[in-house]
């Protein structure tokens, strides 16, 4: 029976879902065909798995897609699907009187997440696998010669706000409806924009402002073999607490459908770089170094390690490290080899190990960071492991590890608070030169915290909280750069913001003008700072 004789208005796609239910695969497969098509176009999806009933409306009406017709035969149901809000077409007839009748039962949320967990080995996922080659640990490149970043150095943490036009672009490149090319072309003029005006701070160290990526960690799912990127809420099936982990979606000041997470479904492989071609345009038009932050091996693990998904690839969560680690390794490798002055491995995540406030199902909304976590010291050393995996053998002065409290609100009462110090053995454990730390807000300590690292770990020193920073003036940031100077030493300070101003694409911390603004402080304090420990050297 065709689609146009079952429902009052023809689909524009169709597929068939087979037995899946939402949490065995059928939400990737709906994701793959709704993502290219424009809003207001009409999918049909057919099941024959009896849950798909409930769950699909649930599915609907936390995406904000309407349900337009249900249509059942003996073991078979129809959904006929909008993206997005439906208007139905002119001079088109009526449909019948029952097609928008409250077939089903409405509560906020009718997932089934129990039965998914039982059941979510009862079939292959029907997406089709891509063959990873096999790994050849001794062909990593080696890396090039670049200059020593200077003591006082300012950097840009990492993320820019994105232009308007480029987040149009970013949106219908994620959903198939814009070439690659076409949005490599768009996504190039920002990059151009936000160097620009990092030039115009007179800053010592840029990044490309992370234009391409729709947040700093989880746009690598959509680069890595075997990983979908999809919308933060269709992963409600997958969670033990759906009530919980949507209460925590509210949270967002960003819509959380705007927000995508890495789905595995099928072994990792790094078949194209993460970042480098980032760095190579930007080394195209930028005088300065460069460096580049990669999201680190621990957040990537906790990301993407999702019950019913990642568990058809992995066994446990060790072995999709495993992948996560070499992958990350490959990646660092060929941007030192490229001539990036710094790679910075990001993991906020460590701080909402120790302060993050857990659901029943074990997961906090901490940037992105949805898998379960176990006990603190396990996961601590579970971390310290995977970044030493990543780091070892890679010049140490070359090397980064970014960490915070969350940077996707600038309510500073959201954020975590907490000091380092249980933090210090890690830090001194891994092979990275520079601690990029956040250490303007209250929230972050004291820097008698960091006491116990090593002598040879320089300190960027987050000198301006970029979530609070209107009223802040030179001086201001003079006196916290003087009182880190003063901690570990002239040599060992580099001088940053606490994060970035633009970590999820949608949802920028900073307009442009004031994130220029506050690295033009830090570029002034800088001046002043030198100028003075040079005449009392």
């Amino acid at each position: 029976m065709s689609p146009s004789t079952v429902h009052p208005y023809p689909p524009t796609d169709s597929f068939d879902g087979g037995d899946l239910d939402c949490g065995n695969g059928l939400l990737l497969l709906i994701r793959q065909h709704i993502d290219p098509l424009h809003p207001g176009e009409l999918i049909e999806i057919v099941s024959r798995d009896a849950t798909v009933e409930v769950d699909l409306p649930s599915w609907c009406r936390l995406t904000k897609n309407d349900l337009v017709n249900v249509h059942t035969e003996p073991g078979i149901w129809r959904f006929l699907v909008s993206k997005g809000t439906f208007t139905p077409p002119e001079h088109h007839d009526q449909p019948p009187a029952d097609v928008n009748a409250p077939v089903y039962a409405e509560p906020d949320i009718a997932l089934q997440p129990l039965r998914v967990k039982n059941l979510r080995k009862k079939t292959q996922m029907a997406i089709t696998q891509e063959v990873v080659e096999p790994y050849i640990p001794h062909s990593l490149p080696e890396p090039v010669a670049v200059a020593p970043i200077k003591p006082l150095s300012v950097l840009s943490l990492g993320s820019w706000p994105r232009p308007r036009w480029l987040l149009s672009s970013l949106h219908q490149h994620l959903e198939g409806r814009l070439s690659t090319e076409q949005f490599e072309a768009d996504a190039d003029d920002a990059v151009q924009v936000a160097i620009a005006a990092q030039k115009r701070a007179d800053i010592d160290v840029v990044t490309d402002g992370e234009q391409r990526r729709d947040n700093y960690s989880s746009f690598v799912g959509g680069i890595l073999q075997n990983c979908q990127l999809i919308p933060v809420t269709d992963l409600l099936p997958y969670v033990d607490d759906p009530d919980q982990f949507n209460q925590e979606l509210q949270a967002l000041d960003v819509p959380a459908g705007d927000v995508r997470h890495p789905a595995v479904f099928g072994p990792l492989g790094r078949k194209n770089p993460l970042t480098v071609h980032e760095v190579q345009y930007a080394q195209g038009i930028a005088k300065q170094p460069v460096k580049v932050s990669l999201p680190g091996p621990y957040l990537l693990t906790r990301t993407m390690w999702m019950e019913c998904i990642s568990d058809r690839a992995y066994d446990n969560r060790d072995e999709l490290a495993v992948d996560v680690v070499r992958i990350l390794r490959e990646e660092v490798a060929h941007l030192l080899s490229q001539g990036a002055t710094l790679v910075q491995l990001d993991e906020p995540v460590l701080t909402e190990v120790l302060y993050g406030e857990q659901g029943q199902g074990g997961r906090t909304f901490m940037c992105g960071a949805l898998g379960e976590r176990g006990a603190q010291d396990e996961e601590l050393t579970f971390a310290q492991h995977l970044l030493a995996q990543v780091t070892e053998g890679f010049p140490t002065e070359r090397l980064a590890l970014h960490v915070c409290r969350g940077n996707w609100t600038t309510d500073e009462s959201s954020a975590l608070s907490g000091g380092y110090e249980p933090l210090v053995p890690l830090f001194r454990s891994i092979n990275v030169g520079t601690l990029v730390l956040e250490l303007a807000t209250p929230r972050a300590g004291e820097l008698a915290a960091l006491t116990g690292i090593r002598d040879d770990q320089r300190v960027g020193v987050g000198v301006l909280n970029q979530k609070d920073a209107e009223n802040d003036t030179v001086e201001d940031v003079i006196d916290r750069a003087e009182q880190a100077i003063d901690f570990f030493g002239y040599d060992r300070v580099l001088l940053n913001t606490d994060c970035g101003f633009a970590t999820f694409a949608d949802n920028p911390i900073q307009s442009a003008r004031a994130a220029e603004r506050d690295l033009s402080l830090l570029a002034q304090a800088r001046d002043h700072l030198r100028e003075t420990y040079t005449v009392h050297a």
